[in-house]
């Protein structure tokens, strides 16, 4: 790959290549970062190429992505998610410029395909036969079903707690499932023993390095959908890190090829009781594990495994950290919804519920471009949906019936 030059640890600084490493630093066992050589890349890659390619997906992106072997990409249809202009939701909020980035839309319906499709990739190239990831549902989710048409053996450790519809995608898609009976954390745990001992090939976010660079690909969407322009703002939902470091990536990759002019601020948005990152951002940068619980289960995570990537990302976009409690989230999906026609999932939702309260302590300008990242689907998690919605009106098949309904004002 001679647009890759290795890796860089992120608490360190020690740098290796890519031949020396598998997952983490050898010096700390700090998370580790793939580095480019940008001046290749300017030389070999323009805007036009964009503008005459037929491919989109994460994969018109290869020229600034590690990968070898594109034979090797997951069947199914990955990135260049929508980004609708919410101008009627903008309009109700006093801003001018205001964008939804619907992930959801992705084939395992949340943006973990993104890094998912990478890992399998590098997986594949490296001739492994079996590959294993730790999720609160998403992750896995995306992982089985990426690796269900590639005979890939995928094996999945998930909470007991997890959606059961996240569970059903994993058991459908044909994944081996070991449900972890404590937390998140515990599975990670797990998975991670597992992989040292059977030598299975981990796609955990916070320990192997290429799950950020698909994560990134959402970053280069959203600026080259607006025109090669980067937004001013955005929001982002963050459980162990690892997305709101991707993000910085993509945007630190354009702007170093000279493709924008400037960078964005990025805003750290968590579940309040589940906030390790922003509370440490918010203090003395220092990331110590929380306990608590949270309807957003993608992002409710006690010990961020990629958290010192992610404070540095906030730090150096200038940006910052808004935590919104579970009535905020609930509030957020049938609002988000009727203004946008986006149905998100409660850690989709999120960084929606997080810019209700920057406008309310006026964090923002009513000129900015803003873009609220929609990470995962509604339909992921109903039981959550269903809480933030009244029940349905009943009636018998009888429009005297209908008619009392009607009269009632109901309709």
């Amino acid at each position: 790959m001679e647009n890759v030059t290795g890796y860089k640890c992120i608490q360190c600084g020690s740098e290796f290549n890519l031949d020396d490493i598998e997952y983490v630093c050898k010096k700390c066992s700090g998370n580790l970062q793939i580095t480019y050589d940008y001046q290749f890349i300017k030389k070999n890659l323009k805007k036009s190429n964009f503008a005459e390619s037929s491919d989109y997906s994460i994969w018109r992106y290869k020229d600034l992505l590690p990968v070898e072997d594109l034979s090797l990409k997951p069947v199914v249809h990955i990135g260049w998610t929508p980004l609708y202009k919410a101008d009627k939701l903008g309009d109700h909020l006093g801003l001018k410029n205001l964008y939804i980035k619907d992930d959801g839309r992705n084939p395992s319906g949340s943006l973990k395909d993104r890094p998912g499709a990478i890992a399998v990739v590098k997986a594949l190239e490296r001739g492994e036969e079996a590959i294993t990831c730790a999720s609160t549902g998403n992750a896995a989710s995306s992982l089985a079903c990426l690796t269900a048409a590639l005979g890939l053996k995928t094996i999945i450790f998930v909470p007991a707690s997890a959606p059961v519809a996240k569970i059903a995608q994993l058991l459908v898609f044909g994944a081996l499932v070991i449900t972890v009976k404590d937390s998140y954390d515990d599975a990670f745990d797990l998975s991670i023993k597992a992989t040292e001992k059977y030598g299975w090939y981990s796609r955990n976010s916070g320990f192997n390095s290429y799950t950020r660079e698909g994560k990134k690909t959402c970053s280069y969407e959203i600026c080259e959908q607006l025109g090669w322009e980067c937004p001013d703002k955005v929001f982002v939902p963050v459980g162990d890190g690892n997305l709101i470091s991707g993000m910085w990536k993509g945007f630190v990759d354009l702007y170093e090829i000279g493709f924008i002019d400037h960078l964005p601020q990025l805003i750290s948005c968590q579940a309040e009781n589940m906030d390790a990152i922003n509370r440490a951002f918010k203090s003395d940068g220092v990331i110590r594990p929380v306990k608590g619980e949270t309807i957003a289960d993608s992002i409710s995570i006690s010990c961020p495994h990629d958290g010192d990537a992610a404070l540095k990302a906030i730090k150096e976009s200038g940006g910052f950290a808004i935590s919104v409690s579970d009535e905020e989230i609930v509030h957020a999906i049938p609002e988000l919804a009727r203004e946008t026609s986006v149905f998100g999932e409660p850690s989709g939702v999120a960084p929606f519920a997080a810019l209700l309260r920057a406008i309310r302590t006026n964090k923002i300008k009513d000129d900015e471009k803003i873009v609220i990242l929609m990470s995962g689907n509604g339909l992921k998690d109903i039981d959550s949906a269903m809480k933030s919605v009244k029940d349905p009106l009943t009636t018998s098949p009888d429009i005297k019936e209908l008619e009392k309904i009607v009269s009632n004002g109901l309709v």
